[in-house]
C-alpha cells in the first residue's frame, strides 16, 4: 500500500458527487427489471468488491463511470467477451434499461452499481483493480462558478491513479471544449500519467467507444467531440 495521500485525505481534496440527481420516471419494465435482476447483475456497493469472484475468472476489467441509459456499455461488453465490464450510475431509470439488456442479450460479462462512484473508488475498489476507465460526456457544469463541482479535478485524478492498474488506460470524451480543456490540464499535470498520443494532445476516437446517441445528436447541433487517451505509468 501507498503511503501518499489519495482522495479524501489529499491536501487538495474537496467532496465531488459524480452525479447530480435529474431522476425521470421508472417506466414498469425498468422497475420490474430492479427488482427481479438487481440480484443475479447488480454489486452492492457496501463492501470491497471482488472481480475475480463475481465473475468467476481472470480477466481484463473495464470501468465505466456515468453510464446513462448503458446503450454504449452494452455494445463494448457484448463485442468483448472475454472481458469483464462493471458500469456506474446513479440514475436508476438507467439502471432499469440496462439490465434488461443485460438479460436481452443474454451478457454474463457485464454487472451493474448504482451509487456515487466518488465513494464507490474510494471505499469499494481496491488499488490497481481495474485495466481500464471510461468517463464519457460527464456533466460539464458549463457555468464558470460551477466548475468547481466538475469530476475531473487533481484529487480525482490522483484517486485513479491508484485504482487503475499500472499500464491501465483512462479514456475521457466531453463535447464541452472548455471542458475538454480542463481535463487535459488536470491529466497532463499528474504525474503518474502519460498521454498515449504525446504530450498536450488529443485523440481521434478510440474503435472500442461506440457512436452513441448523444454523440450523435452533438454533431448535429455541431459539438465538436473531444477524446482524451492516458495510461497509468508504470512506475
Amino acid at each position: 500500500m501507498t503511503d501518499k495521500p489519495t482522495g479524501k485525505d489529499h491536501p487538495h481534496y474537496r467532496r465531488i458527487r459524480s452525479f447530480v440527481r435529474r431522476e425521470g420516471r421508472l417506466t414498469t419494465s425498468q422497475a420490474r427489471a430492479l427488482n427481479e435482476l438487481w440480484p443475479q447483475f447488480g454489486i452492492e456497493a457496501n463492501e470491497v468488491i471482488d472481480p475475480e469472484q463475481i465473475f468467476g475468472r481472470q480477466a481484463p476489467l473495464t470501468l465505466e463511470i456515468g453510464f446513462g441509459n448503458g446503450e454504449s456499455l452494452v455494445q463494448m461488453a457484448e463485442a468483448a467477451p472475454e472481458q469483464d465490464f462493471i458500469g456506474i450510475e446513479v440514475h436508476r431509470p438507467g439502471v432499469g434499461h440496462l439490465l434488461l439488456q443485460i438479460k436481452k442479450r443474454g451478457l454474463s460479462n457485464l454487472r451493474v452499481i448504482c451509487a456515487d462512484a466518488v465513494e464507490v473508488l474510494e471505499h469499494s475498489l481496491t488499488e490497481n483493480s481495474f485495466d481500464r476507465l471510461l468517463l464519457y460526456f460527464p456533466d460539464p457544469w458549463h457555468k464558470k462558478r460551477h466548475h468547481k463541482r466538475r469530476i475531473v479535478q487533481p484529487a480525482f485524478a490522483e484517486l485513479i491513479a491508484h485504482r487503475l492498474k499500472p499500464g491501465g488506460i483512462w479514456h475521457l470524451a466531453t463535447d464541452w471544449e472548455d471542458y475538454a480543456m480542463h481535463m487535459r490540464k488536470v491529466l497532463e499535470a499528474q504525474p503518474q500519467f502519460e498521454n498515449i498520443v504525446g504530450p498536450g494532445q488529443f485523440a481521434p476516437r478510440p474503435q472500442w467507444r461506440p457512436l452513441t446517441k448523444f454523440e450523435q445528436r452533438a454533431h448535429r447541433l455541431g459539438h465538436r467531440v473531444w477524446d482524451l487517451l492516458y495510461r497509468r505509468r508504470i512506475n
